[in-house]
């Protein structure tokens, strides 16, 4: 027999007070944001409590904190209000010109630093409402991109981490390795054999977010000495500079690299396999017309980049 609650008979209203409740962790505020009176929220704050059978804040002191469930339920609250949101924003005849639209799109600094970059920039020209919001993935975007891609627009990856999910290829890239202005052990090419020698900064390392030519690094035969791990490629030279450590950045960023203080790029020893960057989204979009311009804007920018 199933005992859950016909949705129906659920006040949906419920769902914006859980959500105000759970950013602000306060009565005072969350009836602020939505400008409602503290009894009225207060008021909600009880439904909620009888039908999750948990207190949600608990009162520490003078302030509250959310108790385990409430933890649980922010992002699973986050994307309900989102995708609600989506549903009463769309439109039967979508204008650009018109639109207020927010585009929310995952990636990395790489990612937002070349193509994403060109979208904003014929976004603010073609439809100067719509808003885009990049937003830095992290590991459990990636590794459950089925789920968290469902209230987002879109992933900025390169091919080799997802599968099932539709995309659109935008640009190819190579890469390059960064090395200090003053490493004397380095002169003007790096060898297989200093890339073993010598301590390495890498990006990301874990099993659904690495560097495909770090990776390929791995595979020489060696494994690099690590030294420092950054959550993105653009901080690579700022940890190279001044030190022996080697780092490995795409072509796309190779100008970039070169204009930090105390930074050479150098071509890879190795035949490094390029990168296809790519555009990835859930299928409950395809057939979204404003999505649809959306993937649109994002592979004209990538024939730009």
């Amino acid at each position: 027999m199933n005992n859950k609650p016909s949705l129906a008979r659920l006040d949906l209203n419920l769902l914006i007070a859980l959500d105000a409740l759970l950013t602000e962790r306060s009565v005072t505020r969350a009836a602020e944001r939505l400008g409602l009176s503290q009894p009225a929220l207060s008021a909600s704050l009880s439904r909620l409590r009888i039908h999750f059978g948990d207190e949600i804040l608990r009162r520490d002191g003078n302030n509250y904190e959310l108790t385990p469930l409430a933890r649980r339920l922010v992002e699973h609250t986050t994307m309900a209000v989102d995708s609600a949101r989506r549903v009463f924003e769309t439109q039967a005849d979508w204008d650009p010109l018109a639109s207020t639209r927010e585009f929310v799109i995952y990636g990395s600094d790489y990612s937002f630093a070349t193509v994403g970059a060109v979208v904003a920039r014929l976004a603010a020209e073609r439809a100067p409402g719509v808003r885009f919001r990049f937003v830095l993935h992290t590991t459990e975007v990636i590794s459950e991109a089925p789920t968290s891609l469902r209230p987002a627009d879109g992933l900025l990856m390169p091919h080799g981490f997802l599968n099932d999910l539709p995309f659109v290829d935008l640009f190819s890239d190579s890469w390059v390795v960064v090395v200090a202005e003053d490493n004397a052990e380095v002169g003007d090419s790096v060898s297989l054999d200093q890339l073993a020698a010598l301590p390495w900064v890498f990006t990301y390392q874990s099993p659904f977010a690495f560097a495909s030519a770090t990776r390929q690094v791995q595979q020489l035969g060696f494994e690099p000495r690590i030294e420092c791990v950054v959550e993105g490629f653009m901080a690579i030279p700022s940890f190279v500079a001044g030190t022996r450590r080697l780092g490995m950045v795409q072509g796309h960023l190779a100008e970039f690299a070169r204009r930090q203080p105390g930074i050479r790029v150098l071509e890879t020893p190795f035949e490094a396999t390029p990168i296809v960057e790519a555009l990835w989204w859930h299928p409950i979009h395809d057939h979204d017309p404003e999505h649809r311009w959306m993937r649109e804007l994002f592979a004209e920018a990538g024939r730009a980049v």
